[in-house]
């Protein structure tokens, strides 16, 4: 019986999870921002320096129909390779320069933050402890940039 309580309990628990809206994201302070999530205004403020290093980890398909300005495509799916790469052959394949362990504007971003954070897991694993993610992603740089 209790098992059945128990089992039901999380269905209603996870069943009802609060939406916030994207765009109540992005006013939200930096400061009040996690270290590991980039907003909407830091995105655009890293943009207009170009003082980051921003890999899109969608699909190529997705990544076609629509990209954050400077993004490079990246596919979650041969990430940890990628990021394993020497310099040259980062450089070759995918045309910048190979993310460095101890850079602080390395930051990941999808169309939603979902695949962003698994990204960013997979860096902090690979040592790219400085790493980031845009947790708005490019649904929210849609309906805030109307690019």
């Amino acid at each position: 019986m209790s098992a059945l309580l128990g089992r039901a309990f999380l269905q209603a628990r996870f069943r009802f999870r609060p939406v916030v809206c994207s765009v109540t994201r992005a006013f939200v302070s930096s400061s009040d921002a996690p270290d590991h999530v980039v907003t909407y205004s830091q995105m655009k403020k890293m943009l207009a320096t170009r003082n980051i290093q921003l890999l899109d980890v969608r699909n190529p398909d997705e990544f076609q129909a629509g990209k954050i300005p400077h993004a490079v495509n990246v596919p979650l799916d041969s990430l940890e390779e990628s990021l394993q790469l020497s310099p040259e052959q980062f450089l070759q394949r995918f045309g910048v320069r190979a993310p460095l362990r101890g850079d602080d504007n390395l930051v990941f971003q999808c169309r939603s933050g979902r695949r962003s954070l698994e990204a960013l897991d997979i860096a902090r694993h690979l040592g790219f402890s400085k790493a980031r993610h845009y947790e708005g992603g490019y649904k929210e740089w849609v309906e805030l940039d109307g690019e």
